[in-house]
């Protein structure tokens, strides 16, 4: 199944897509800017009219088709205006999370190129500006020119020059000059880019075509059964690949979008109330503090309908108990990566307790591969067979900016994407994701998921996180040790033979350490436990 063979260039563009949907129903709402003094509310019609200007000032800047642009802003509609409008030219842009810091702002920087970097002005206290700076310093490429944003309730910046690092600054505001069709059929180009985990180093810059973009929109828009008038929430950030298809299915639906750019628990469930939210997409780490602070406030949530949970903290079985006996919203485990989109998948309610909230599923286009391979020889394996996924069609990524060598190693001689994860596929079209191929425990002779002693532990009323990993005792072989966090006491003991009473005597972990917290990392698409940590400190134990 070579990666294009199944022709996603019918599908139209995003302009044409949103053009359309403004057609049908102009001062339908489709982007809240939301704000304690005051709510912005964008129209279909002031999307489309705020892209176009967008993407004049961009070729007025010199903006063409190939081009990059990076997007350094929170969850605000200027970046929606900024990603359609570069589209429109046949740019791409790469998004800068507020939370990186001068390396990482670099690394993108020299990978990506971008001609023209926008940058949010003094958010919740941030200071980009000497970031940006030191990043462009460190960088070795042509400083790129600065567009500085205030933001959707703030007037524009008076002194933009301080952010010019060599090639100009200017000061964003949206104006009357509009581009009202695309440059060009732009559906061939790369249209958007998304870090990679990193684990294995800095990270990649995954990049997609637009084409690729609008085919998993259309296919999550309808797997995920967004509808015209229905909500969505946009707490992840817009920079991450989980938050940007969430919003881009939505928007692709004629649904509205509730951006939320800072994490506030309280004025979260109160806007979604407000706007009567049907679709919620985030982290289990999230759902943690939007459960704990419901629990004081008791906002109405009876609209929402879908959640897609992606189990960062283990939490996703809890969080999905609570959401269907409040309220009967399924919450549903989720897959994904920045080579190929989140929600790839979808599971169903009907399905069995022990598959509902793990991620995979069916995948959500019938034009998407998966297989499962030996990861050393990239044979294909049979059904119920423990392998490597492999993906093809229009999701897999088209490219890695400034890494060429990368869409060679990465990818079968055939042609299929190596996603370095371990599953099992059921059938032809649906698999079960087991661990990245790094984590799996092969304890005694059989090869164990983690997840698998995490979900006893934490089903101890003691225990509030888990997290399993595997080290090298003297002889070679693996050892489980557990990490716990407690809400009250006990001992390391009782937890051994807590796990004992139900789990196979290989899968005990041969030691478990209680510890005050988890060490975790915040990125774009949620916070997540740093497993690499843990590892290094089981193994100086061990």
């Amino acid at each position: 199944m070579p990666k294009r063979e199944t022709g996603p260039l019918d599908d139209p563009d995003l302009y044409c897509i949103l053009r359309d949907k403004a057609a049908e129903d102009p001062d339908a709402i489709s982007v809240i800017d939301p704000d304690p003094a005051g709510d912005k509310l964008l129209t279909r019609r002031d999307l489309v009219r705020l892209s176009g200007n967008v993407a004049h000032q961009l070729l007025s800047n010199g903006i063409e088709a190939g081009d990059c642009i990076a997007i350094w802003l929170p969850n605000w509609s200027h970046g929606l205006t900024f990603q359609i409008g570069a589209t429109m030219l046949g740019a791409h842009i790469i998004g800068v999370n507020t939370r990186y810091n001068v390396d990482d702002v670099a690394h993108l920087l020299s990978h990506s190129r971008p001609k023209i970097i926008v940058v949010a002005h003094e958010f919740v206290g941030l200071d980009l500006l000497e970031r940006l700076h030191k990043a462009v310093a460190a960088s070795d490429v042509a400083p790129p020119k600065v567009a500085v944003v205030a933001g959707p309730h703030a007037p524009p910046v008076e002194a933009p020059e301080k952010y010019d690092c060599g090639a100009g600054a200017w000061s964003f505001s949206y104006g009357t000059e509009v581009l009202d069709e695309s440059t060009g059929d732009h559906r061939d180009q790369l249209m958007a880019a998304f870090t990679t985990s990193g684990s294995t180093g800095l990270p990649k810059l995954a990049a997609h075509k637009q084409s690729g973009v609008i085919h998993h929109a259309l296919a999550v828009r309808d797997t995920y059964e967004m509808h015209d008038g229905d909500c969505a929430t946009g707490m992840l950030p817009l920079t991450g690949v989980f938050g940007f298809t969430c919003v881009y299915g939505a928007l692709a639906s004629g649904a509205k979008v509730l951006l939320e750019p800072v994490f506030n628990e309280s004025q979260i469930l109160a806007n979604m109330a407000k706007y009567a939210v049907t679709h919620m997409f985030a982290g289990d780490d999230m759902m943690v503090r939007l459960r704990t602070a419901w629990e004081s406030s008791q906002e109405d949530l009876s609209t929402w309908r879908i959640g897609g949970i992606a189990n960062f903290m283990g939490k996703v079985p809890q969080i999905a108990a609570w959401a269907a006996q409040t309220y009967n919203a399924a919450c549903l485990g989720v897959y994904g990566m920045s080579e190929l989109f989140a929600l790839m998948t979808r599971r169903n309610v009907d399905d069995p307790i022990s598959l509902r909230y793990t991620p995979g599923g069916r995948l959500v286009s019938a034009d998407y591969g998966v297989r499962i391979a030996d990861p050393a020889t990239d044979e294909v394996l049979p059904l119920d067979t423990d392998g490597e996924l492999q993906f093809a069609g229009p999701p897999v990524v088209d490219a890695y900016l400034g890494n060429p060598d990368a869409m060679i190693s990465n990818f079968t001689a055939d042609g299929w994407l190596k996603s370095g994860d371990l599953g099992r596929m059921t059938d032809d079209r649906s698999f079960t994701f087991i661990n990245r191929m790094g984590d799996v425990l092969r304890l005694r002779g059989y090869l164990v998921d983690p997840y698998e002693i995490e979900v006893r532990l934490l089903a101890h009323p003691a225990v509030e996180h888990a997290r399993v990993v595997g080290v090298k005792g003297d002889d070679g072989a693996d050892r489980a040790v557990g990490f716990v966090v407690l809400s009250s006491e006990v001992s390391a003991a009782e937890l051994r033979t807590w796990c004992a009473d139900t789990l196979a005597t290989f899968k005990v972990p041969e030691q478990i350490r209680i510890i005050d917290s988890m060490p975790v990392t915040t990125g774009t698409n949620g916070t997540k436990i740093k497993v690499a940590e843990l590892r290094k400190m089981a193994q100086a134990e061990i």
